[in-house]
């Protein structure tokens, strides 16, 4: 990297938490998105690496800590569940999430595909859970994850501060934004322009529980889990988070023309009460109504899968106040984290999104929080939301995208700053620093 760049924006890289570079999520097959099949799009390589300051440092099995990290090649503890999708035949399926924890298991909660049937109005959509909660790996542990989108764990260190705060309470964490230079993108290796499968693509921090900073038994940290464990012979004192997981939405604001002419083609108005209730009667749609327009350079919310869905639901993929106007199976996410989770088909779910991190100055809000003089076991997800308006399909004819990402402590950078004119932050440590 190169220790000053001519654009003061770009210098924010010495407070970094972490800089995780997910290098060529190759989408190297063409293969249909969410609505009319269950194709994979295949991984033909995927990197992470990442990158620390002082005083915080990264692990895969709990035992060796650095400052930069190759996440994909460096040794995973034994008995993880964490999968990359490499393997032939193995791929990214859109799957839906609002970031639900299983406690049980200390898995997030995701929904797949499980029927698809057009509809005068657009599609009639069922779904299940994925199963990541029942079958232990042979380790005892770690439930093994389901198929079609990437999971691994990572272990952070964090040394700032003394004090160790054994309660699960964000108020006595550090707030963490997500770095500027974010991003998901086509890649410019053979990736193909104007198919959008970039502006669908989501990635989850599940913060799974943490233990004292100065633990030593790697054993201790790999098996942290989302339960509480007191303190015992030879077993260190456990925090549980469990909280649900922050799920970050690049491209919020983009939408390629060829995604909205097809929400176009497919979307009309759904009547509301119960002249709209059967999803699959020609008579529930308004004839020639068309849809809310969608255009690009405007964010539109996601009303992602909380819950099976089944064919009494009589779910539209298109259902929602900001699509076909029906209202009847989805909910804000204040009523839905007030309420019975399961009762809900459709949240209107608030990610934290690219615009959000572009914020600047005083007002630019944190993206999570990690308690000091900790050791975190954080589960990061990376999917296809089949939910997007984007995920039309043709999408995944884009083939390649390139995914990066990083944190930061600081919520200001020198351009925040009038008239700044020290020393640089573009600094990346080293080991010896």
């Amino acid at each position: 990297m190169a220790k000053k760049h001519n654009s003061k924006k770009s210098k924010r890289i010495r407070d970094l938490v972490a800089i995780c570079s997910l290098c060529a999520i190759l989408l190297s097959v063409s293969t249909y998105a969410w609505f009319i099949g269950m194709k994979t799009v295949n991984v033909a390589e995927f990197s992470v690496n990442i990158a620390t300051t002082e005083g915080l440092y990264l692990s895969m099995d709990g035992e060796n800590w650095k400052y930069t990290l190759d996440a994909r090649n460096a040794d995973p503890y034994e008995g993880n569940a964490n999968q990359w999708l490499d393997q032939p035949g193995e791929g990214l399926i859109p799957m839906s999430s609002v970031g639900d924890m299983d406690k049980a298991s200390s898995r997030m909660k995701l929904f797949e595909k499980g029927s698809l049937t057009a509809v005068t109005g657009g599609y009639r959509l069922l779904s299940e859970q994925v199963d990541n909660h029942t079958t232990l790996n042979a380790g005892g542990v770690e439930y093994e994850e389901g198929n079609g989108y990437v999971a691994f764990d990572l272990f952070i260190k964090n040394l700032s501060g003394n004090a160790y705060y054994a309660d699960n309470n964000p108020l006595n964490e550090e707030a963490i934004y997500l770095t500027t230079n974010s991003e998901v993108k086509v890649s410019a290796n053979g990736g193909k322009e104007k198919a959008g499968i970039e502006n669908s693509v989501r990635v989850a921090f599940a913060q799974i529980g943490r233990v004292k900073a100065d633990t030593t038994s790697a054993d201790n940290i790999t098996k942290i889990t989302c339960a509480n464990v007191p303190a015992a012979d030879g077993q260190v004192q456990v925090t549980g988070i469990c909280r649900d997981a922050q799920i970050w939405e690049p491209n919020d604001t983009k939408h390629v023309q060829n995604a909205i002419n097809w929400y176009q083609k497919s979307c009309l108005t759904r009547k509301a009460s119960t002249d709209g209730d059967d999803v699959n009667d020609p008579d529930s749609y308004n004839a020639g109504s068309k849809c809310t327009a969608v255009k690009d350079g405007t964010a539109y919310p996601t009303y992602a899968i909380s819950n099976n869905i089944e064919i009494a639901d009589n779910v539209n993929i298109y259902d929602g106040a900001a699509y076909n106007t029906y209202t009847k199976n989805t909910v804000d996410y204040e009523t839905y984290v007030a309420g019975v989770r399961n009762t809900y088909n459709l949240v209107e779910f608030p990610y934290f999104t690219d615009t959000m991190k572009n914020v600047a100055g005083k007002d630019r809000p944190q993206f999570m929080t990690l308690a000091p003089n900790s050791i975190t076991k954080v589960r990061v997800y990376i999917w296809i939301e089949g939910q997007d308006i984007d995920n039309y399909d043709f999408a995944s004819l884009g083939k390649k995208i390139t995914v990066n990402f990083g944190f930061t402590k600081e919520r200001y950078n020198e351009s925040d700053i009038p008239g700044y004119d020290g020393p640089s932050t573009d600094i990346t440590p080293t080991n010896g620093e």
